[in-house]
């Protein structure tokens, strides 16, 4: 079977794996106060043009979104969020379930747009009864977004503009930040985005790592008992140094941003492959997700081939489906999937 489902359907890059054995049997203190951790801090420090930044390992994408809402906002604030945003539709209600509401805004390709959250907040402050209202107090988006779409740097400087204007800090969900980051359309370095957020992370578990993901306070502005609060909702790990250990490694000799650009490359022919046998694609995307639709007809032909995620009904007759390329994907994949098709 070939494996297109998503970006986190094989293990870890086996440097990754060679760190983890290598120091397998190095004793070190717990809960990420260890020494590989505070080696990774400095080198994603460095990335990002942060020296005063703070960092702080969490296990995976959702336990982090819930994490960082739930210490940043107060208890009568929700999260401002696109209507197809991840916290929205795709983490079973991890954020109300922690007691904030997802404010949703209309989606443009997956983003929100800086006048429409201007908007937003003049009707919130503009109403008599606000206070009986949920208060919006943050602003969350994701980079690429969960249709695989980007912000511009001018965008993001937009919103970062609102966000100050009315006292909301931006968080940045990066779950697959590398791909977006290396996506030949993308005009933002990784400095340049730490300055126009408040948080964001650097997603492990979809760019190269068994889990874990890079929680980044780039001001210096992390939460109080922030690493409490982690436990709390059971985000913390023990051994910390797993965590660690594999972003030491992906951020050493460039490594996260190398095996980012091999699902870019490969996506990016997978995409000559559609042209070339006529698929009809339901949105052109600049990064690693790629969206097809295809006849529910051919559906079983193909999912008995190919593992793919559904993404939605097109019509009565056909069904939008998602393909996904990894640092792992390589050009005989690629080549076999144009086989099938």
């Amino acid at each position: 079977m070939l494996s297109f489902e998503n970006d986190y359907n094989v293990g870890a890059h086996p440097k990754l794996l060679q760190r983890l054995a290598e120091t397998n049997l190095e004793p070190q203190t717990g809960y990420g106060l260890d020494g590989f951790c505070a080696a990774a801090k400095d080198k994603i420090k460095l990335a990002c043009g942060c020296p005063e930044a703070e960092i702080f390992f969490l296990t995976g994408g959702t336990q982090t979104n819930q994490v960082v809402i739930d210490a940043v906002l107060q208890r009568y604030e929700g999260v401002v969020a696109a209507q197809t945003a991840h916290i929205a539709l795709h983490e079973a209600g991890a954020i109300e379930f922690s007691g904030h509401k997802v404010l949703e805004l209309p989606s443009h390709d997956g983003k929100v747009c800086a006048s429409e959250l201007k908007t937003m907040m003049e009707r919130f402050y503009g109403d008599d009864s606000h206070e009986h209202m949920v208060c919006p107090g943050m602003v969350y988006l994701s980079f690429p977004t969960e249709l695989g779409t980007l912000y511009s740097k001018a965008e993001l400087t937009e919103l970062n503009a609102v966000s100050r204007e009315y006292d909301l800090p931006l968080f940045i969900d990066g779950a697959r930040l590398g791909y977006g980051l290396m996506s030949r359309e993308n005009d933002l370095t990784l400095p340049e985005l730490a300055s126009l957020c408040d948080v964001f992370y650097i997603g492990g578990t979809k760019v190269g790592a068994l889990c874990g993901e890079a929680v980044v306070f780039p001001h210096g502005n992390m939460p109080k008992h922030f690493l409490t609060r982690a436990k709390q909702h059971g985000a913390l790990l023990a051994k910390g140094r797993v965590l660690g250990v594999q972003f030491d490694a992906l951020f050493t000799d460039n490594l996260y941003f190398e095996i980012a650009r091999n699902a870019i490359e490969r996506a990016e022919e997978t995409k000559a492959v559609f042209r070339e046998k006529g698929c009809r694609v339901w949105k052109e995307t600049p990064t690693n997700q790629q969206f097809l639709i295809i006849a529910d007809s051919d559906l079983p032909r193909i999912s008995s081939q190919v593992a793919y995620s559904f993404w939605e009904k097109y019509d009565d007759s056909h069904t939008v489906i998602r393909l996904v390329t990894s640092w792992a994907t390589t050009k005989e994949q690629v080549a076999q999937l144009r086989n099938i098709l």
